[in-house]
């Protein structure tokens, strides 16, 4: 199909396009790339095999790195006992060979029922009890009481400012 005025292209743009269909007659006449696919294996040969940026893992495939979970990140060579996405994703590398974006290993692990958590970060000190006694026994004498309001006042008016 001609396209009016060249395609719209500056002179520039036009010599690009004709280096670029140059290119695909080299490759023509040795047999490279979709032209030998398409001799040798018809309309198949040439199909598309769809978008390289998704490896997706059976849910029999996801099993298994949910069994490699269990034992924590200590026996996969961390050094704590956290599993973070970025260890995940880590994994399954490891394991298929396919890269998963911190979303999409979240997606994954989310559609077998594993859930977001965050560590409560606490001092090692921390007594719970001691806290609960003085909160329950100290605290009411050392705060400051309420002021009581007065009927008919607000803190809007002062008295007698009428």
């Amino acid at each position: 199909m001609r396209y009016a005025q060249g395609g719209g292209l500056t002179d520039a743009g036009r010599a690009a396009r004709e280096r670029v269909r140059l290119q695909a007659v080299d490759c023509f006449e040795r047999g490279e790339r979709w032209r030998r696919s398409w001799r040798e294996r018809g309309a198949a040969g040439v199909a598309s095999k769809g978008s390289p940026g998704r490896p997706q893992l059976s849910d029999a495939q996801v099993a298994r790195p949910e069994s490699e979970l269990e034992p924590g990140p200590l026996t996969h060579g961390w050094a704590d006992q956290r599993w973070t996405l970025a260890r995940v994703k880590t994994l399954i590398g490891r394991m298929f060979r396919v890269s998963y974006t911190l979303q999409g290993t979240w997606r994954l692990l989310k559609r077998r029922g594993w859930s977001w958590q965050q560590p409560a970060r606490r001092a090692i000190e921390r007594d719970d009890t001691a806290a609960d006694l003085w909160k329950k026994d100290v605290w009411p004498r050392v705060k400051a009481p309420r002021r009581r309001s007065v009927p008919g006042l607000s803190s809007r008016t002062r008295p007698g400012s009428r």
